[in-house]
């Protein structure tokens, strides 16, 4: 088990996930614009409030459960380069009880695709996410991410990358994208491969999820806090002048924390049937093993899209040896590789989100017919004009 909720980094010499800010060049410049109808944007789908020389941002679409759009992405982003030099400290929240950020709002990304089969819409939102989640991955000042309550995708990407992630009791993680045609994106290639043993690969895959402490026992939280204290902790973060800010999270993270992560009896199991090479092998493994375990992450794999494993395996693979800008231009390939409305994102989300009927017809359907080629074709670099700038 990964000591105290540390995200184990191989490629920079096992350094915690929370000191990355070093190891790739830094986000320049500004997101780029798009034009944004009325209906597009939300006055105040998200909070800033400036309290001295410490910030707060608050999701505020809680009724969607905090899903990020494009608007959210837009407003966060140079608030947060202006605070990088003008703070001394940065928390991000969600609004409401039930969520931090239950991911990017894929339906409208969908809708837009199928209405008009235009991509732009879906390339600049992922091209604005990736590159917000690589100034968090790059953050200068403490960053803290309450991720109180459901934190999926798009709110994963928000809050894994920075120095500090507090889980609570409410907390409910997963990265379920290869469920909707997609892959574990917003640095999902980066974050994943670098938790313990093939845990990674393990819920990319599956999109399994975990819930409260096992999001701090997996590694993906820093610390473990009672939901009931994160408002006396805030207090105390925001007025103390120069705030030890590890110092006061150690002060709420309760002394004894004797549970056991949920997946320990199952690691070994993980570990054997995820070392491999192909999605068939693993398929093999796991039907060799025969056990109720076995049989449950069948279960969850037969949901997917044949082409998303394929090419979550590959990333996360790829990803293990990248630093996290490397990763997010990866993933932009893959991502606009996406925006197409034959593609099985599009179907994935018209079938899970849209129509609701459970019945998504994957393109191609079956494994045999993902070929090698098909997916390194979604991998391929774009012309250097294309590519994500970071």
């Amino acid at each position: 088990m990964l000591k105290h909720g540390t995200l184990k980094l191989n490629c920079v010499g096992g350094n915690p996930i929370s000191t990355i800010r070093g190891l790739s060049a830094q986000a320049s410049g500004t997101v780029p614009k798009r034009n944004l109808t009325s209906s597009d944007v939300q006055a105040d789908d998200v909070l800033f409030k400036d309290i001295g020389n410490k910030g707060v941002i608050t999701l505020n679409r809680p009724k969607v459960l905090n899903a990020l759009n494009l608007s959210m992405v837009e407003k966060i982003y140079p608030v947060l380069k202006k605070w990088e030099t003008s703070k001394k400290l940065v928390i991000v929240e969600g609004a409401g009880e039930k969520a931090f950020c239950a991911g990017g709002d894929v339906k409208s990304l969908v809708n837009a695709l199928r209405e008009s089969e235009n991509s732009t819409l879906g390339e600049t939102f992922f091209k604005n996410e990736y590159t917000l989640n690589h100034l968090i991955g790059t953050y200068k000042i403490p960053y803290v991410a309450a991720i109180d309550g459901i934190t999926m995708g798009g709110g994963v990407g928000l809050s894994v990358h920075g120095k500090y992630r507090i889980a609570t009791e409410r907390t409910l993680f997963a990265m379920p994208e290869t469920a909707i045609g997609l892959f574990p994106d917003v640095g999902g290639s980066y974050f994943l491969p670098r938790l313990q043993g093939k845990l990674g690969l393990y819920l990319g895959l599956t999109g399994d999820r975990l819930k409260g402490i096992d999001v701090f026992l997996a590694g993906i939280a820093t610390h473990f806090v009672p939901s009931a204290k994160l408002s006396d902790l805030k207090q105390d973060l925001l007025t103390i002048e120069q705030p030890d800010v590890k110092e006061v999270l150690n002060k709420y993270q309760p002394e004894r924390l004797n549970q056991e992560f949920s997946l320990a009896p199952y690691m070994s199991k993980i570990d054997k049937c995820f070392s491999v090479s192909s999605i068939e092998e693993l398929i093999q493994r796991l039907k060799e093993d025969n056990s109720e375990w076995a049989e449950k992450t069948l279960n969850m794999l037969s949901k997917a899209s044949p082409t998303s494993l394929k090419v979550t395996m590959r990333a996360i693979q790829s990803g293990s040896t990248l630093n996290l800008a490397d990763c997010l231009k990866m993933e932009y390939r893959l991502a606009c590789a996406a925006m197409s409305k034959t593609s099985d994102f599009c179907e994935g989300v018209r079938a899970l989100l849209i129509d609701k009927d459970q019945k998504p017809n994957w393109k191609p359907n079956s494994l045999t017919d993902v070929t090698d080629d098909y997916v390194s074709e979604k991998f391929r670099k774009f012309p250097e004009e294309k590519e994500l700038k970071l």
